[in-house]
C-alpha cells in the first residue's frame, strides 16, 4: 500500500535539519522539528553571556563562518543575503607560527568569500524554523524513535515515553540519534534502534569524531597587536584557531572586543580521556579556559587579561569520515527514514547543507512517484 507523505518529523535544528525542513515545507509538506536545546543552530549556535556587571556579550562559539562552492548552496546563500540573514565577512585571515612567534601567510581582505549569519551564526536556522509549514518544538528531547509496523508510521517519544505525534517520514539530522556516545553521556540508549535499519547499521555503528573545546573571551580594548581578525595556529598542540567575533558585520555595538579560541583535537582528547563525556564541573571548564588563554597569551602577542572568560566543550565537533558522500544522506526508502548531517558529506557547514537538501530530495521523490 502506498503512503502519501504529508507529515514529516525532523530531529535536530542545526543547519542540515533546518534546510531539510525548509525544503519540504516549501513543497507543501507539514514539518515538525524537535530540538532538545532552547534554540536552533546546533554548532551554528550563538551564545549570549551576561557579565556580573550586566554587560551583554555574544559569541558564535561553534562554526565561525562558512564558505559556499556548490551551485545549489550558493543559490541558497544568495537567497539568504537578499533577506539579510547572511553577509560576507571581509576581514583578512592568517596563520600564526608558534615556533617562529610570528604571523605567516596573511590572506588579504576579501580574497576568498567567507559568510556569517546576521546578527549571529544561527540566523538562517532560526528563520527556516519559523517558515510557513514548519513547527519547531525547542526544549524537546526525543528519547525513542518508534516505528509502527502495522500503521507504517513513525512515532517519536520524549524521555518520559510520551508520544510526540505520528509521522509519515522521519529525518534524523543529529548523529546522536544513532550514536552509542549518547549512552556514555546520558546513560540512555540512542533514540534509534539500529535493528530497524539493518542495511544502514554498518555505516552508523560508530562515526569517529574529533572533539574540540572553545573559549569565549571579552576584552575591554581591541587587541591591536593582532594584525588579522581570524587566524589558525601552526606548531601548537593546544590551539587550532582564533577569531574576533566583534569584527563580523552587524554584531553588537558594545565597546568590548569578543574573541573565540578553538582547541586542537589532540588537546580535547587528552582532557576527555581524563574527565569522560559526562557533564563537566565548572572547575574543569575553568581550567580548560585558563590553559587555552595562556597558550594564546604566551605567543608574544601582547594579550591583556580578559574581563570575561568561559569554556565550552564540543564533544563531537568534527566528523572524521563521510558516511554517504555522493548520496548526500543515508536513506531507508521502506521506512522513509533519512539520516543527514555534515558527517554524511563533509565536515563543514556546506556539507551539512547539501546533506539536508539530499534528505529532502529523497522524501520528495516518494511524493512525486505517488
Amino acid at each position: 500500500m502506498k503512503t502519501v507523505v504529508s507529515k514529516v518529523a525532523v530531529v535536530g535544528s542545526g543547519i542540515s535539519g533546518a534546510v531539510c525542513a525548509s525544503s519540504l515545507a516549501r513543497n507543501g509538506v507539514s514539518v515538525t522539528i524537535f530540538e532538545s536545546a532552547r534554540g536552533p543552530g546546533g554548532r551554528m549556535s550563538t551564545r549570549r553571556e551576561i557579565t556580573e556587571d550586566g554587560k551583554e556579550l555574544y559569541f558564535d562559539h561553534g562554526a565561525p563562518y562558512f564558505t559556499a562552492n556548490h551551485k545549489d548552496v550558493m543559490a541558497l546563500v544568495c537567497e539568504w543575503e537578499a533577506k539579510g540573514l547572511v553577509a560576507e565577512w571581509k576581514e583578512s585571515t592568517g596563520i600564526f607560527d608558534c615556533v617562529a612567534t610570528k604571523f605567516i601567510g596573511i590572506e588579504k581582505e576579501g580574497s576568498s568569500k567567507k559568510y556569517v549569519g546576521i546578527p549571529g551564526m544561527n540566523a538562517m536556522c532560526r528563520a527556516m524554523c519559523h517558515e510557513p509549514g514548519v513547527e519547531a518544538k525547542f526544549g524537546t528531547t526525543v528519547g525513542t524513535l518508534q516505528w509502527l509496523e502495522d500503521k507504517n508510521l513513525w512515532s517519536p517519544k520524549d524521555l518520559d515515553g510520551k508520544t510526540l505525534g505520528h509521522f509519515d517520514a522521519m529525518v534524523a539530522s543529529d548523529k546522536n540519534v544513532v550514536s552509542p556516545r549518547v549512552t556514555a553521556v546520558t546513560g540512555r540508549p540512542p533514540p534509534l534502534d539500529m535493528s530497524l535499519v539493518q542495511e544502514l547499521a554498518p555505516k552508523l555503528e560508530e562515526v569517529p569524531v574529533l572533539p574540540c573545546f572553545c573559549v569565549m573571551l571579552a576584552f575591554s580594548e581591541p587587541l591591536s597587536s593582532i594584525p588579522v581578525r581570524s587566524f589558525a595556529f601552526k606548531n601548537s598542540t593546544v590551539l587550532s584557531w582564533a577569531f574576533c567575533n566583534s569584527s563580523k558585520p552587524e554584531r553588537s555595538s558594545s565597546t568590548s572586543e569578543c574573541w573565540v579560541l578553538h582547541s586542537t583535537a589532540e588537546y580535547a582528547k587528552r582532557v576527555i580521556s581524563q574527565t569522560g563525556l559526562q557533564k563537566l564541573p565548572s572547575s574543569v571548564l575553568s581550567n580548560v579556559a585558563e590553559e587555552l588563554f595562556q597558550e594564546f597569551q604566551r605567543n608574544e602577542l601582547n594579550i591583556p587579561r580578559p574581563f570575561f572568560m568561559r569554556a565550552h566543550r564540543w564533544g563531537s565537533a568534527f566528523p572524521a569520515i563521510a558516511v554517504a558522500e555522493d548520496k548526500k544522506c543515508l536513506w531507508d526508502r521502506s521506512k522513509r527514514l533519512a539520516i543527514c548531517g555534515d558527517f554524511c558529506v563533509s565536515p563543514n557547514v556546506e556539507g551539512a547543507i547539501l546533506s539536508g537538501m539530499g534528505a529532502a530530495a529523497n522524501i520528495m521523490a516518494i511524493i512525486s512517484s505517488i
